[in-house]
């Protein structure tokens, strides 16, 4: 093993448990690698909004990554870099949406998230937001496929979930991945001392090129094969485990 200076965290199904909460077990261990002289990020699908409270219920003032790696942040409320979705795609993702009727479906903006209960107004220009990353949920995995395979076909998303039940499309290039390599040249530091930790589709990539790429137990079971390690879950304090056995050792 060798030695991390960056832990990359994905927040649900990983950080967080079940009742999406941070553990003590697990921020106690955080505070250790922070002491350690370690940087913990957040590696996220979630809007900033969404994760701050997180980071600042552990003082982090660490970097951070959102919505899949759609905005870098060098430290909470100091954006770094980001990288917006084409308001047309927005438009035709919602056309798609709307057409099979059934799933659920939400962006992100930096003004908020709008979803299937509250979009934007008809005829509202698209162009007026920024938007950042678009996702389906439905629970019918036939429907769910027809619409990737459909979508897929524009060639123009990273296309992951954070759930067997969601897809989520960033811009081509956009990723976990991307961003981390961007933190790590803010940091000075290379992928291999990185770890990256996660549970689902949107965490697949970074798990692939950090120095150490970690499943958790409950993680999706594509995300377990392309780990070179897996954890206990996020219920069992998966990340605590993950920094006492592969970080700090102890």
């Amino acid at each position: 093993m060798g030695d991390y200076k960056l832990v990359a965290l994905d927040m649900d199904g990983t950080l967080l448990n079940e009742q999406s909460e941070i553990s003590e077990e697990n921020a106690n261990w955080i505070r250790k690698a922070l002491d350690a002289g370690v940087t913990v990020s957040f590696s996220t699908g979630r809007g900033f909004q969404s994760a701050l409270p997180y980071a600042e219920q552990l003082g982090l003032e660490t970097p951070m990554i959102t919505v899949n790696g759609g905005e870098i942040w060098s430290r909470p409320h100091v954006l770094h870099r980001r990288t917006l979705m084409e308001a047309d795609y927005v438009r035709r993702l919602h056309e798609v949406a709307v057409g099979y009727g059934e799933p659920w479906f939400w962006a992100y903006t930096t003004q908020g998230i709008f979803n299937k209960e509250q979009w934007i107004a008809a005829g509202e220009d698209y162009e007026a937001y920024h938007w950042l990353k678009f996702g389906f949920y439905t629970e019918d995995d036939k429907l769910l496929k027809r619409i990737w395979e459909e979508v897929a076909a524009w060639g123009a998303f990273e296309m992951t979930n954070s759930s067997p039940w969601n897809m989520e499309l960033n811009p081509l290039g956009v990723s976990k991945a991307s961003a981390i390599r961007e933190l790590c040249g803010l940091l000075g530091i290379g992928m291999d001392e990185v770890v990256a930790v996660g549970d689902s589709l949107n965490d697949i990539a970074a798990i692939r090129e950090a120095g150490l790429g970690v499943a958790m137990g409950n993680a999706q079971d594509a995300v377990k094969e392309a780990a070179d390690a897996i954890t206990l879950t996020n219920n069992e304090h998966g990340v605590a485990e993950v920094i006492r056995k592969y970080v700090l050792k102890g």
